[in-house]
């Protein structure tokens, strides 16, 4: 049996703290807006994109989506830095690359109020 990686979020009401309840991390942010751009179309097709077409670099992952590198570059630190996916260092022909890999199976929201 495949163990299921969840993350559990919780967002606070007062000052719109957004923290990660298995870990220690903990982010502000003005709102319910900043986890919008988090949870965007576009970050969940870079996900999608990560789990079903398993790209081998940022660089693939921006030809995949035909969106410029530097974009999709920038959505892959954001989704990285609150734990959505990792970024594993892999060396191919004398080059280091990233590539992004995704690192939860479940994400679980919690707003209180």
């Amino acid at each position: 049996m495949v163990k299921t990686k969840v993350r559990e979020v919780i967002i606070k009401e007062g000052g719109g703290t957004f923290s990660f309840l298995k870990g220690k991390e903990v982010y502000d942010f003005d709102g319910l807006s900043s986890l919008k751009k988090i949870l965007s179309k576009e970050k969940a097709k870079i996900l999608d994109a990560i789990k079903y077409k398993e790209p081998k670099s940022i660089y693939h992952l921006s030809k995949i989506l035909q969106r410029p590198f530097k974009t999709v570059f920038d959505d892959t630190k954001l989704l990285e830095r609150f734990g959505f996916i990792e970024l594993r260092k892999e060396k191919t022909k004398g080059r280091e690359r990233l590539r992004p890999v995704i690192s939860v199976d479940e994400m679980i929201i919690h707003f209180k109020i």
